[in-house]
């Protein structure tokens, strides 16, 4: 007999680190001081899983510290986690959990994809380069690398941002008609792209020309020139085109339907009775409406040149064809720009608006505004909207000017639908202020005088500064009182004013196999605290499987037929378990928990492979844990366990197979009944003993916790105690025959996610409800004490907000997201609203005698989880009194019944003119929740 040590050195596993933990952090911390203190663009981020970091972090005792790298939301940094909690050393770096082609290491660096809709905190952290490097040279081996660059963005407000994903270009080579994929930077020139493409396709670039192919349709013929591909519109995963300039080759691209080649230049903006402000259109199709004050670097019309829609621009309406019913393309996490946009496209005010000569109002020397850009660009846009009949518009130019002055938007991040359009309005307002110098105005002190007149005052002071078509119809006033305060605001936030309990709980899948082999694996669905920790799972699960006394729960995440972390930490916050996750647990008596773990491994054994060494082999199934007994576990002993705990898979005759089965048929007849028959569920010791007495001749094959090397063992081969030991077991014929494999695979997820937004109205609250909430008195707390002017002190003061008077157009924004300290949620009750007559007269202070009764015509809905989900728009055509729903580029009908979901989350309304008061559903201001 030998004595030999489970470990393994591996040639490219992890080796004896040089540092110890504690080191390892403040080595980290430093860097990455240092990284923050040097910002500068073209410096090098990596992208890291938040899988592997987060065991690196709790490693290297992160978990009671606040957060260092990246934006997570896990709880454990800032609990006092028992100290004997020791967590294992992460092995080598891990990224295959967030790259499309898997764990394949053999791409290039810049070619390796992340899988789309990663967030940051969540999915992966960015960590500097140097700290990279230390990392990479601690855990040797693994990877793939994922290096980004840092970027600067904005015009006004430069902001420094790692470009996660990089664009993505499909060429297209009109020689031989074959697609290559070309990855750049946002910020790279066009020379770059031109420098790129002929290196890739062997062509002079002189010989070079290449296409804006938007929607398999030429648009700009692109030039080498020091313009960024953002500047040109360029859109992640779109076409561009490429031919060959020498007279011999001739692109079928360029022909028209009859064959015959076609004329194609650069597109110049069409030449109708429609024009960029809706000013008269010169030759050149500029307008002459207003004067163009550019600064360096920006050019009103050069944004605008291009059709951006991929269809020409303003088509004509056929007879009988509705106008206002076109999509709007995704063009990459766009939906919650789609959204908004389609609302306030269908605002009547603003489509009468935009419809006219604007021009005259057009402020190009605003410093707070875009030179007006961005209100040029959502004219074009809403034209064409309301132009091109159902044809769908890509919106590109607009895109690139919202990237342009407001960075957070730029790339193809999910993005929050209420703060677009928050920043959208202040934005247009800014670009169409009439007030072309604003004067400078002392603002006074309430001193005790009427609200009516510092009311009109402030409103006067407000709209000597600011008159646009904005706030003609969009702005709201709010009168805060002690401190007594005037405040011009442009939508309301309607904070939901919900009993939380039902919707702070999360219903999580797990699947409970047995330790010792005695009963087949059962999922089971609980219910817990979204911001819990894994102490409230594993609690939820002994009741709902009748844990024994002398059992206990290990939990553990299934990732590619193999064990990916334990979740042995009771503070471990559940926010760090996503849904998309298959977790297991594992029945272990507690008295065999201090000797041997033994996690088994399952692969298919191929029939011409007699190479049981090699590790080409398929893994399947989910690993099953073990304990040994032995004080010194043997060769025998593992094959033993191994046996024992596959048992109740094993294939049996229909009357044994029916005594085993039984257990999956007491979920049905209640959890008190479930628990008092337990015992049925077992198998009795004396069956166990029986088919021990068989030698089952497994295949079995020690390996590291990688599963990368594997070693033959003797079945007299001893091994040192308290060690875990892996073992892989190779599935022939005669075991696939003999076990029923099914139960090892296919474990359901932890929650399997729906668009659907019921209709909960049993839990349903009134917008009133709502709207009481926001303007109820609140105390304001020792740490927002208000500073009074007269005594010269801080003072403990009450906030309370009353709204003086109400615009023609109102946006109700249903504060569904909520961000604590640590943790993100969700709110989806269903929040019942009005369509017709929503009288907020009681809520108006100011009686001027006008009408305040209003009429819901869009709203923009959205559904799923927090930072990701789809955004789309319900919108109202007043002219046809009918809705239609917009989701991206699909347009169709949508009965007014069925608007009201628990989706809504910004609610568009009117004024209704006291002639024109629909009869229709009772007067709000009578509703109740």
């Amino acid at each position: 007999m030998t004595i030999q040590d489970s470990g393994f050195m591996m040639e490219d596993g992890v080796s004896c680190l040089p540092c110890t933990p504690e080191e390892q952090k403040k080595i980290v911390i430093d860097l990455r001081n240092e990284s923050e203190r040097n910002l500068k663009e073209g410096n090098l981020y990596f992208v890291i899983s938040s899988r592997w970091f987060r065991k690196w972090e709790r490693y290297v005792g992160i978990d009671a510290d606040a957060n260092l790298i990246g934006n997570q939301s896990s709880d454990s940094r800032h609990m006092n986690v028992d100290s004997s909690m020791v967590a294992e050393m992460p092995g080598a770096i891990d990224n295959s959990d967030i790259v499309q082609n898997g764990s394949d290491c053999n791409c290039k660096e810049n070619e390796i994809q992340l899988r789309r809709n990663l967030m940051e905190g969540q999915d992966y952290v960015l960590v500097p380069q140097r700290v990279w490097e230390k990392l990479h040279e601690w855990y040797k081996g693994g990877g793939p690398a994922l290096p980004r660059k840092m970027i600067l963005q904005g015009v006004y407000h430069r902001t420094f941002d790692v470009e996660v994903y990089p664009l993505r270009l499909k060429l297209i080579d009109s020689r031989d008609e074959s697609q290559s994929v070309i990855c750049l930077s946002r910020k790279a020139s066009l020379s770059e792209l031109f420098q790129r493409v002929c290196a890739l396709r062997g062509i002079e670039q002189n010989k070079a020309r290449i296409w804006d192919y938007f929607n398999k349709r030429k648009h700009t013929q692109l030039s080498a020139s020091n313009r960024s591909l953002e500047e040109s519109n360029l859109q992640m995963d779109q076409d561009i085109l490429l031919e060959e300039v020498d007279g011999h080759h001739s692109s079928r691209f360029g022909m028209d339907s009859t064959g015959n080649e076609l004329a194609l230049v650069s597109m110049e903006p069409s030449r109708s009775s429609f024009t960029i402000a809706g000013g008269p259109t010169l030759s050149n199709g500029h307008s002459s409406g207003y004067k163009s004050n550019q600064y360096p670097g920006s050019s009103l019309s050069s944004g605008l040149k291009d059709t951006d829609d991929g269809f020409d621009a303003y088509n004509t309406v056929r007879k009988g064809e509705k106008r206002g019913l076109a999509g709007l393309q995704n063009l990459g996490n766009t939906c919650f720009m789609n959204s908004a946009l389609q609302c306030l496209v269908h605002t009547p005010p603003l489509v009468e608006y935009f419809l006219k000569d604007y021009s005259d109002e057009i402020n190009t020397e605003n410093p707070l505004g875009m030179h007006g850009e961005l209100a040029l660009a959502f004219g074009e846009l809403l034209r064409k909207l309301w132009s091109s009949g159902q044809t769908a518009i890509a919106p590109r130019v607009f895109k690139g000017k919202l990237a342009r002055f407001a960075p957070q938007f730029s790339g193809y991040n999910q993005h929050d639908s209420q703060e677009l359009l928050a920043f959208l309005l202040d934005g247009l307002h800014e670009d169409l202020n009439r007030v072309k110098k604003k004067p400078y105005i002392e603002l006074k002190d309430a001193d005790g005088r009427p609200d009516e007149e510092v009311a009109a005052e402030s409103w006067k002071n407000h709209k000597a500064r600011n008159d646009s078509v904005i706030v003609d119809v969009c702005q709201v006033s709010n009168f805060l009182v002690e401190p007594a305060c005037f405040d011009i605001v442009l939508h309301l936030v309607v904070v939901l004013k919900v009993v939380r309990k039902l919707e702070s709980l999360r219903t999580m899948t797990v699947t409970v196999f047995y330790g010792d082999g005695s009963g087949l694996p059962m999922p089971y669905t609980v219910s817990v605290l979204k911001n819990g920790f894994c102490k409230d799972l594993l609690l939820a699960l002994r009741t709902a499987c009748c844990l024994k006394t002398d059992e206990n729960l290990l939990l553990a995440e299934v990732y590619e037929n193999k064990i990916y972390r334990y979740l042995e930490m009771p503070l471990e916050p559940l926010a760090s378990i996503k849904d998309d996750e298959h977790i297991v647990a594992f029945r272990i008596q507690k008295k065999g928990m201090e000797k041997t773990k033994l996690v088994i491994f399952h692969r298919w054994q191929e029939k011409s492979t007699t190479d049981y060494l090699k590790s080409g082999k398929e893994f399947f199934g989910t690993p099953l844990i073990t304990y040994l007994g032995e004080d010194q576990p043997s060769g025998a002993d593992i094959e033993t366990a191994v046996s024992k705990v596959l048992l109740p898979f094993k294939r049996m005759h229909s009357s044994a197979k029916a005594h085993i089965g039984k257990g999956s048929d007491f979920l049905s007849d209640g959890l008190d009944e479930l628990c008092s028959s337990s015992d049925a569920q077992s198998i009795e010791n004396a069956e166990f003993e029986g088919a021990l007495s068989t030698d089952l001749s497994l295949r079995l094959l020690l390996t590291d916790d990688r599963v990368m090397n594997f070693k033959a063992f003797k079945k007299d081969t001893l091994f040192e105690p308290g060690k875990i030991l892996s073992v892989v077991m190779d599935w022939t014929d005669k075991e696939q025959g003999l076990y029923d494999a099914s139960y090892l695979k296919d474990i359901p997820e932890v929650h399997k996610a729906g668009f659907a937004a019921k209709k909960t109205r049993q839990e349903a609250i009134s917008l009133s409800s709502c709207l009481d909430a926001f303007l109820v008195e609140e105390p304001l707390g020792p740490d927002d004490m208000w500073y009074c002017p007269r005594c010269k002190e801080h003072r403990q003061a009450v906030k309370k907000l009353d709204l003086w008077m109400l615009p023609e157009i109102i946006v109700f924004h249903l504060k569904r997201f909520t961000y604590g300290r640590y943790l993100k949620n969700k709110i989806d009750t269903f929040v019942n609203f009005p369509i017709h007559n929503l009288d907020l007269s009681k809520y108006v202070k100011n009686k001027d005698g006008q009408s305040y009764v209003y009429e819901l015509y869009a709203i923009s809905n959205h559904y799923g989880g927090l930072g990701g989900g789809h955004y789309t728009a319900y919108a109202k055509l007043i002219d046809e009194n009918r809705w239609y729903h917009f989701d991206d580029s699909h347009v169709s009908p949508v009965n007014e019944s069925d608007i009201k979901t628990s989706a809504a989350y910004l609610l568009f309304y009117k004024r209704v003119n006291e002639s024109k008061m629909e009869i229709g559903e009772s007067s709000y201001s009578h509703s109740t929740s």
